[in-house]
């Protein structure tokens, strides 16, 4: 009895034992879960990176809105491209202005694009906003990014 235990323990012939939730491969485990577990449904892709159509719509994300902007405003300066479906402009609780973003949300694509490529860098109420896609698939374009990326320089030690 102590031979096989010993025998057993040392890793002659007997299956790997692991303490804890185990190996997910483990003999034992692999035949205990029916179903899919871990195995999720994905929508058909296309090739290459670039705009992501929400479950409803295609949205567009405007940045750097004027804090006083009103729904109309904005309504106003996205509908002239097409048929806005929804709008959200998200307040800050406590001086009760805008965050400074606002979210579009168009039918189609044709109006998403005409009102990104039209209104990116334009202003509204005065502040130039940025305007680009919400969701994206794929890597991110390289943009030219606005925050300055420093490291120390060998000339500037002493």
């Amino acid at each position: 009895e102590m031979q096989e235990d010993a025998g057993a323990a040392s890793g002659g012939g007997g299956s790997k034992k692991v303490k804890g939730r185990g190996d997910a491969m483990d003999v034992e485990t692999r035949g205990r879960y029916g179903g899919k577990s871990g195995v999720f449904e994905s929508l058909a892709t296309t090739e290459g990176p670039g705009p992501q159509r929400s479950v409803e719509g295609w949205l567009v994300f405007a940045t750097s809105v004027h804090e006083e902007a009103q729904e109309d405003d904005v309504h106003d300066k996205f509908a002239d491209y097409g048929e806005i479906k929804n709008i959200h402009l998200n307040l800050n609780r406590r001086t009760g202005f805008l965050k400074g973003y606002a979210l579009i949300e168009y039918e189609t694509f044709k109006e998403a694009q005409d009102a990104i490529s039209a209104l990116n860098g334009t202003p509204l109420m005065g502040q130039t906003m940025a305007v680009d896609w919400a969701f994206s698939k794929g890597p991110l374009r390289a943009k030219n990014s606005t925050r300055r990326r420093t490291s120390p320089s060998k000339s500037s030690r002493h």
